[in-house]
This record gives C-alpha cells, sequence and structure tokens, in this order.
C-alpha cells in the first residue's frame, strides 16, 4: 500500500474509509487474517486497541501461521522482471533476474518435492544470485528514465508497489538461506518445502515451526484476549489450545459455557468396530455396504463427511447406484447451491470434503445422520506439521498426540458440531473408523466431540434412526 496521500486512488480506498471511520467508533469487527496482518506487520493497520475477541479461536493458529508464512516461485520472479521490463530504466537487471528464475527452476526441477531440512546444492547459486539481482533491479526502477514524467501519478505508484514487491522476494529467499545457516536441523526455527503444481510451476514456501512466540509477544502481550469457539475443549479440557497459542500455565483462565442442546438425550455416536481400517486402497465394499444401511435407515438425510476427494466420489457413485435417494457430491455445483438442495430435499444425501466439516447449518431433519469415513489426521506429506511433530518428539513430549491427533480432534469436533443445528434436532454421528473405537488414541478423540450417548452396536443406530423416521 503506498498510502493515501501517494496513491492515485487515495481518496476513493474504500481501505482508508474504513480505517478512517474505524478510528472514531468503539467497536471494530474484522476477521483473523487482518487481525492476524496487523499483530505481525511493522505498521498499524487496525486502530489502538485494549481488548480482542476471537470467534472461531480454533483456526486461528492457522490464519497466523498463513499470514507468517512466504512464498517463492519462479512465476513470481518472472512477472516481477516483466513488469520492471514494462517501466524501462532498468539496464537489464530484469533481464537478469529473468535469466536467475529460469536457473532457479532447472535446479529445483532436480530436487525432491516436500520438506527440506538442507538446502540442495544445485539450488544454492542461483538463490544467492538472486538476492543480489533483486535488490539491484528494485534500485535500478527506483527513479523514472530519461524522458519520463516525474509527476506521472500512475507510474510512480507502479514504482512504488513493484519495489515493494520485490523487496518481500528477497527478504523471502533471505528468510530460507538463514534456515539453512542452522547446521542442526533439530535447531531451525523455520520449515522449508519445495510444492510443485502442474499450472503454477514449482514453489517454495517458508513458514514458523511454531506460531505460539508470535502469539504471545504480538498478540496477547499488550491485550486482554478472549478467545471463543465450540470446540476449544480438546481431550476435554483447553489445554492443547493454549499450549498452541503459547500461553503459558497459570497466565490464563478458561470458561466452559456449555451448550443449549442435551447431547445425550438428542444424539447417539456410533463407532464401528468391525469394519476393516482404512488403507490406500479406497473405500472397502464392507465400509459400502454399512454406509448404505445407515442412510437407507435414515430415509436419506445424511451429510456424508470424507476426508478425501476420492473417497467422496466413490462413495457417491456407489450409493447412487444402490439407492433410490437423491446424492449431492460437492464439486457437482457450488457448495452454496448443494447445501441449499440437501435442506430443502428431506429425503437426500450430500456427500463432500473439508470443506463441509465446518459452517454447514442444516437445522431440522433434512440431516439426521452425519457420516464420517476416517479419523482425519493430516496427511503424512504434510511438511509443516510433520514438521511440528517431529519437534515436539524431539522435546520428549508425544508429537502424535500434541500435532496429528489435535489436528484430527479438532475436525471431528468441528464434523460432529453439524448434527445438532437447534434444540430440537436429533440424529446419529457415525464414525466409520474402526480405529476410532479401538486405538488408545480414541478416547482422546471422543472426548472432544459433543456428549452424545455412544455405542458400538449398528442394530440399535439403525432402530433408533427407523423410530426418527417414523415420527
Amino acid at each position: 500500500c503506498l498510502g493515501s496521500s501517494r496513491c492515485p486512488q487515495g481518496e476513493d480506498c474504500f481501505a482508508e474509509q474504513a480505517r478512517r471511520k474505524a478510528q472514531k467508533v468503539d467497536v471494530v469487527v474484522t476477521n483473523h487474517a487482518m487481525l492476524a496482518i496487523d499483530a505481525l506487520s511493522e505498521v498499524s493497520i487496525l486502530p489502538e486497541h485494549d481488548v480482542v475477541i476471537i470467534d472461531e479461536a480454533h483456526e486461528l493458529d492457522g490464519r497466523i501461521t498463513a499470514v507468517a508464512t512466504a512464498d517463492l516461485s519462479v512465476t513470481a520472479l518472472t512477472l516481477a522482471a516483466k513488469r520492471a521490463g514494462k517501466l524501462g530504466g532498468t539496464k537489464d537487471h530484469d533481464v537478469k533476474v529473468t535469466d536467475l528464475a529460469k536457473e532457479l527452476d532447472d535446479a529445483l526441477g532436480t530436487c525432491n518435492d516436500g520438506r527440506w531440512t538442507t538446502l540442495p546444492e544445485q539450488v544454492q547459486p542461483p538463490l544467492r544470485a538472486l538476492t543480489d539481482a533483486l535488490t539491484s533491479l528494485r534500485f535500478a526502477i527506483a527513479t523514472a528514465p530519461d524522458g519520463e514524467a516525474t509527476n506521472d501519478p500512475e507510474k510512480n505508484a507502479e514504482r512504488t508497489s513493484l519495489s515493494a514487491h520485490l523487496q518481500e522476494l528477497h527478504d523471502s529467499i533471505i528468510r530460507m538461506l538463514e534456515v539453512f545457516a542452522e547446521d542442526d536441523p533439530a535447531k531451525q526455527r523455520d520449515v522449508v518445502w519445495l510444492t510443485r503444481d502442474d499450472r503454477r510451476g514449482d514453489s517454495l514456501k517458508v513458514a514458523p515451526l511454531s506460531v505460539a512466540g508470535l502469539l504471545h509477544s504480538q498478540l496477547f502481550l499488550d491485550n486482554t484476549v478472549v478467545l471463543a469457539s465450540a470446540t476449544l475443549t480438546i481431550g476435554g479440557n483447553f489445554n492443547a489450545m493454549s499450549a498452541s497459542w503459547g500461553l503459558p500455565k497459570g497466565s490464563w483462565d478458561s470458561l466452559d459455557a456449555g451448550t443449549p442442546f442435551d447431547p445425550a438425550k438428542s444424539g447417539i455416536l456410533y463407532s464401528t468396530r468391525h469394519l476393516p481400517q482404512p488403507g490406500r486402497d479406497g473405500l472397502s465394499e464392507e465400509f459400502l455396504d454399512e454406509l448404505a444401511s445407515l442412510i437407507t435407515a435414515a430415509g436419506g438425510r445424511t451429510l456424508g463427511l470424507f476426508s478425501s476427494r476420492r473417497a467422496a466420489v466413490q462413495a457417491t457413485e456407489a450409493m447412487r447406484a444402490r439407492l433410490p435417494f437423491d446424492i449431492f457430491c460437492q464439486g457437482d455445483d457450488s457448495t452454496g447451491v448443494l447445501v441449499e438442495k440437501f435442506a430443502k430435499d428431506e429425503n437426500s444425501c450430500l456427500f463432500g470434503t473439508l470443506s463441509l466439516w465446518q459452517g454447514v447449518d442444516v437445522p431440522g431433519s433434512s440431516c439426521s445422520l452425519v457420516v464420517i469415513d476416517r479419523i482425519p489426521f493430516p496427511r503424512p506429506d504434510d511438511p509443516l506439521l510433520q514438521a511440528r511433530k517431529e519437534a515436539a518428539d524431539a522435546e520428549g513430549r508425544n508429537g502424535f498426540m500434541e500435532v496429528a491427533a489435535t489436528h484430527a480432534a479438532l475436525l471431528m469436533a468441528q464434523g460432529a458440531g453439524r448434527l445438532l443445528r437447534h434444540v430440537t434436532d436429533r440424529g446419529v454421528v457415525a464414525v466409520l473408523d474402526s480405529r476410532f473405537a479401538t486405538k488408545r488414541y480414541g478416547g482422546f478423540l471422543r472426548s472432544s466431540m459433543p456428549a452424545l450417548w455412544q455405542t458400538s452396536d449398528i442394530a440399535v443406530v439403525t432402530a433408533a434412526l427407523r423410530r426418527l423416521v417414523a415420527s
């Protein structure tokens, strides 16, 4: 942002108008992303304030991490050089950046994707050379070339904007190089990884191993902060969430405000024991048989929450062939349209992936059965979460419970929360992953979910669903 005094659109800028208005009010409502930017940037984005109230606080860690993550792609480097070339006066510094971007692209093509704990030798020369080349290009575009009007507001704005972008690219590289200046991977405080995208090309990312320190120093130190969510008591208490926010024991108070629902009388938590454990070969026939039995007993009325797009599509195709109900699958239309169809058609089903686990609000009998296909542990190839797990293990803590199980517990609590949306709602949450009932960590996951009445007897569940339909 150039600032309203220097930007050609400064007087009409919606953000500037909102900022001026916010200076005169008592309460400012914003989102997690803006709060994170304000907390992590060197300038104040939000007006001075004494108290912060954070709703849906279980998402705070992820939002802060996203803002604190830097990205370096060959595409971004190439486009930045092209923008500089159009401004003129670069003295071939833009060509130098383009050539080094191509050299980096070739080097990245020989590297493994995923997390890097050491910097590949073939990547070092182009990365180090780019730091100097980006600095030279930024200085080259700082002043207008001969013959260009110095009072051209559009061109001046573009120079300032591009200069800031080039500085960000430069700082991202420096941050990545500093990670590998630490010889011991266990002492690295940032995580660097390579991602591949057929459309956007290769990209290097760097993110903090933990945002606890950032939150403690930038958000909690100078403000009174109230964090609220329906899913903060992971494992039955607030300890896991407070630790992820960097809050030392004894520095915070908590209140479980309860719920207007009576989960034990309104719903059943069914955890299967007899189905085979989920594997890499898709949903088993036994799983599909049980899913069909549950949906039949519920008369449709099922929200299916699947851990992958592949599983959701497989279940959709199988149920469409077996059952007389309309089966909507995420991707067939926009999510909002599908949720609306599901809510209006009482005997329909809606299957989808993780974006349906939160925010879907369908009160009444249209959603009487919520099915979770498997425990949503993070993917083993997720570089950041795996790095956090390994760091916890290295410090003598249980990385699996602290990272993987907590991640899964949050999602399962959110998913189970799709069932009871009104005090008159009734129904079943069915977890068709036998590990949920048989593994030791299952108790931790169950204690993170609404206190529904629990059973592993499929006959009890289907009978209850049929009674619900009849009533």
